[in-house]
């Protein structure tokens, strides 16, 4: 596993799920939960990030992510570790220093808009009211779409080439905006946890829900888009292609 270290990957997936807490849930705190803002935060950070740090470590900043490269074999599993692990640092410490800004604009985590630090919910955690099965289902769907979308857009025989930041974005902003009033939007077990565990209380009871409904939404999306899209097919040769060919012994002899 420690062969699989690089610290260049590392620093860039701690400092993009850092970035999108920080600014992502801090739209949502400052906005009071503004729809189109917070949808459009979180999708602007993807799109900053992924042509900011995606060329150093592919901008994953989500275990969901992760999880879906390593089963289609675009990552080992010993760097996916490693992934996880910057991820999960950066949310924590991006939600700390929301934490720290609240404080020092002389506000609190519990007033502040009804929103504390963006953290994700159901039933008397968020205005939805929606159940614990009903907070599943919503989101691995959303992963579903969101992972799916990333495979594809990044695969080399059927990607969208420089345009897949922007569509990556687009498609978390479109995510948020469906989800928002049911479950807050997850997506990402990391972006969810950081808000939890400093909070704690019921937000930190109910993260489970946003860490195993994305693992398992990322996880069908790879899977899918393997095997029904065909996202890891090798690139065929045109046959306009030049093709590389032996020169027979004889001839080398003869010379």
């Amino acid at each position: 596993m420690l062969k699989e270290f690089n610290w260049k990957e590392f620093v860039a997936e701690f400092c993009g799920t850092l970035v999108l807490v920080l600014l992502g849930c801090g739209v949502a705190v400052v906005s009071g939960v503004n729809l189109v803002a917070t949808a459009l935060a979180f999708g602007l950070v993807i799109v900053a990030m992924a042509y900011t740090i995606g060329p150093i470590s592919g901008c994953h900043i989500n275990p969901a992510v992760s999880l879906a490269m390593a089963i289609n074999g675009r990552i080992s599993w010993g760097k996916f570790a490693w992934y996880v692990l910057a991820q999960i640092t950066g949310a924590i410490v991006g939600a700390g220093l929301l934490y720290a800004i609240i404080l020092a604009t002389g506000n609190d985590v519990a007033g502040i808009a009804g929103t504390g630090l963006g953290q994700n919910g159901f039933a008397a955690q968020h205005p939805s009211d929606i159940k614990v099965w009903g907070a599943l289902l919503v989101e691995i769907l959303l992963t579903f779409i969101f992972v799916a979308t990333i495979m594809v857009s990044t695969s080399k025989t059927k990607g969208a080439n420089k345009k897949a930041g922007l569509i990556i974005g687009l498609t978390l902003t479109l995510v948020h905006l469906f989800g928002i009033g049911l479950t807050g939007t997850s997506v990402n077990p990391a972006r969810s946890f950081g808000p939890a565990l400093l909070l704690l209380g019921e937000p930190i009871k109910q993260v489970w829900v946003f860490i195993v409904a994305p693992l398992i939404g990322g996880a069908l999306a790879a899977l899918f888009t393997k095997f029904v899209i065909g996202s890891e097919d090798a690139p065929k040769i045109s046959e306009d292609a030049p093709k590389i060919t032996e020169t027979p012994t004889e001839e080398l002899s003869e010379e």
